[in-house]
């Protein structure tokens, strides 16, 4: 590749997001000259750090909570299958973390009585339907750490997309990057991937995630393309748990009109109702909550074609749980629910035989009753299952919605990227939703996309840090 060769720095870092910015910042702290790379164009360019509503938590708990608690919490969420060096980092760093952010000028205030709302970005989140992030939350929370960055001497260059790792006698050395069609080579004995997930790239989703991904809800930034983690894999790094993702049931509407993205979202219902597949069959577990949930749908063949199913009761109990559930925010973003008065008479208006859904409903109440076994089984005795007992019956039409993908490039608890032996890779770090190996897995467990990307891009800029110093090369400015 002819590339023009611009100044060098002490550390490379891809991706704007907020493991990009938490990893250039504390490396700039640390004493290094910092650059960041950021595809999107402009000073509020999109990501999903942009659009997120805020809430830093650790398995939907409070990422405050004492270390050993959580650790176990990331056991059993994800059945034992997270790697224990990361979900001991994330752990014992938390508490950490957030307060170092506060250091940084980002604001967390309390916003609800659980550990989930614990610790919110301010100003929160519109709690509304549709997609409103300016001058909140995340937006506010990356002008601020662009901000910061700047302070510390730190660049962002925006407009510019990664596109290939340099590799000397073993060792990652710098970066070539597209900058408007041209081709630049920048050096560094540290280059820190972060540049989000594979979710927007319709080829690696086919790959890994579902067999028909344009049946799938873009519920994000749609700028994770997988550029850092093909750029890791080609210089050797191993990918892990790249099958499941972060996301939520959504209102089939939703695939083309954003009034319905990312709120309302169906997981309290279909956890609670009966999820039927385009062939009038349960499919999963829906115990295991929305994420999970979600996944599932994604792998079906059709995944625009579930509904699920309930009456007046489930309606006005989990129809109404968590976060802008369905019950009153569907109606109230102008979507409605596919109502009758008899299951015979529902079953045409969603696309089934009625002696189809009359026998599912059936199977159901049986083992809501518990004269017979849920079959798939219910693992989850805590998530109630409700019956269709009472007129009027109800049924929305469902889509998975992604948020980001929660595998990739495996990496240590210090954020260096391991190759297919699980040893380091040297001078390549990576941190946020392009690396895997702490959740997802076979049970979609989520541990929270802003908690594991401060975290791990913070160490990664104190990993960048020792990694420069013992180079015995730092560089005392860097030039825009």
């Amino acid at each position: 590749m002819q590339a023009k060769h611009e100044s060098s720095a002490d550390v490379l870092v891809v991706g704007g997001g907020l493991a990009g910015l938490s990893a250039g910042i504390r490396a700039a702290e640390l004493g290094l000259t910092v650059r960041v790379f950021e595809q999107g164009s402009g000073r509020h360019y999109l990501c999903n750090s942009r659009y997120t509503g805020g809430l830093f938590h650790i398995g939907m708990e409070d990422m405050g909570d004492e270390p050993d608690e959580i650790v176990e919490r990331l056991e059993r969420i994800t059945g034992g299958e997270t790697r224990m060096p990361l979900a001991w980092t994330l752990a014992h760093n938390a508490k950490r973390t957030r307060s170092w952010l506060s250091t940084q000028g980002v604001q967390l205030i309390r916003v609800g009585p659980d550990g989930l709302r614990r610790n919110s970005l301010a100003p929160p989140g519109v709690r509304n339907t549709g997609l409103n992030w300016r001058w909140r939350a995340g937006d506010v929370m990356l002008r601020t750490l662009g901000t910061r960055l700047t302070e510390l001497g730190g660049i962002v260059e925006t407009g510019v997309c990664a596109r290939e790792l340099v590799m000397e006698d073993g060792h990652v050395r710098g970066l070539f990057v597209d900058r408007g069609g041209k081709d630049e080579l920048h050096m560094a004995p540290v280059v820190i991937l972060c540049d989000g997930g594979f979710q927007a790239d319709r080829a690696l989703l086919e790959k890994y995630i579902s067999p028909a991904p344009d049946k799938l809800l873009m519920r994000n930034a749609e700028t994770g393309k997988g550029a850092g983690l093909n750029m890791a894999q080609a210089v050797g790094a191993k990918l892990t748990g790249m099958q499941s993702f972060y996301g939520h049931v959504q209102y089939r509407q939703a695939m083309t009109d954003g009034r319905f993205w990312p709120y309302p979202v169906m997981d309290s219902l279909c956890v609670a109702g009966l999820l039927l597949n385009a062939d009038g069959s349960r499919f999963c577990d829906e115990s295991m909550g929305g994420v999970y949930i979600t996944n599932e749908i994604a792998r079906l063949n059709d995944p625009l074609g579930c509904h699920v199913i309930f009456d007046e009761e489930a309606w006005q109990g989990p129809g109404r749980a968590w976060l802008l559930p369905a019950n009153p925010y569907l109606e109230k973003a102008g979507g409605t629910t596919v109502s009758a008065p008899s299951l015979e008479e529902l079953a045409p208006k969603i696309g089934l035989a009625p002696d189809i859904l009359k026998e599912a409903s059936a199977r159901w109440n049986e083992a809501v009753d518990g004269k017979a076994p849920f079959a798939p089984a219910r693992a989850n005795p805590e998530a109630k299952a409700f019956g269709l007992r009472k007129a009027p019956f109800h049924a929305v039409p469902l889509c998975a919605g992604v948020t980001y993908t929660m595998g990739g490039i495996l990496t240590n608890g210090a954020a260096q990227v391991l190759d297919r032996e699980e040893q380091p890779i040297p001078g390549l770090l990576a941190a946020g939703a392009c690396t895997g190996g702490l959740e997802g897995f076979s049970r979609s467990g989520y541990s929270g996309g802003l908690s594991k990307s401060a975290v791990f891009g913070m160490i990664a800029g104190e990993t960048a840090a020792t990694v420069v110093r013992a180079s015995g090369i730092i560089r005392k400015e860097v030039t825009s």
